[in-house]
């Protein structure tokens, strides 16, 4: 029983310890990250396991977007300037320059 606790307990702390270092290098980074505005003690999330819900439900948007994307680019019947409209669309919204290639991405 005692050994099984130990088990569990050595998988949940060594994520956090691996993420330590990690945070440690960032502060010798060069002055392109030191621009960036500094979040208070209170609202730092670098221990969190897992990107925030918001983030989460973005990725999973983007990624069902992108799939259908990926369906009218392989579909010969759906016209290009609509596949180009849609692509155009799904590049404001995701901040990169999207094609039917950068859609593997997702």
């Amino acid at each position: 029983m005692r050994a099984l606790l130990f088990l569990s307990l050595f998988f949940v702390l060594l994520p956090a310890a691996a993420q330590q270092p990690a945070a440690v290098a960032s502060e010798g980074a060069p002055a392109s990250a030191a621009a960036k505005p500094e979040v208070p003690e209170w609202r730092k999330t670098d221990g969190y396991r897992f990107p925030a819900v918001a983030k989460t439900v973005e990725d999973m948007q983007n990624l069902a977007y992108a799939m259908q994307l990926r369906e009218f680019c392989a579909n010969v019947r759906v016209p290009d300037d609509f596949v180009r409209e849609r692509l155009n669309r799904f590049s404001a919204m995701t901040g990169r320059d999207e094609d039917c290639r950068t859609l593997l991405d997702y």
